[in-house]
């Protein structure tokens, strides 16, 4: 088939089918007549990459999570992949609620002590004002 089939198939862009096999995400398919010519091989692991990137994976975890297919590892290979991929995500949960915390309680304060003055007065702007870390 060729690239705008397996990227309809697969439910991504041509730019996308490139790039995955610019960075070795994809093998380099042979060519026919100077046209690229995949298999339904390529739509699985292209369809692989694409469920990986929806749940957040990143390219480096995806490259190995597709070796472990290809070298048809045990799944606890894929489940520690995602097992380090839940704390980096629970990881920035934590980030963004204590992130979400001092923005609240800026917002307040602006709302208390400074709302209807001009804006380099606004107690958000204000250097110094306590910030998650």
């Amino acid at each position: 088939m060729r690239i705008g089939v397996l990227a309809k198939a697969a439910g991504v862009s041509v730019p996308t089918v490139r790039y995955y096999e610019s960075i070795g995400l994809l093998t380099r398919p042979a060519r026919q007549g100077g046209q690229r010519v995949y298999s339904t091989e390529d739509v699985k692991a292209l369809s692989l990459i694409r469920h990986c990137r929806d749940l957040d994976f990143s390219l480096d975890e995806i490259s190995d999570i597709l070796a472990s297919v290809q070298r048809r590892l045990p799944c606890s290979e894929t489940k520690a992949s995602a097992e380090r991929h839940l704390r980096s995500i629970r990881k920035k949960i934590a980030e963004l609620c204590a992130l979400e915390a001092t923005v609240a309680a800026l917002v307040s304060g602006c709302e208390t002590t400074c709302s209807g003055s001009a804006a380099p007065d606004c107690v958000i702007l204000q250097p110094g004002q306590p910030c998650c870390g």
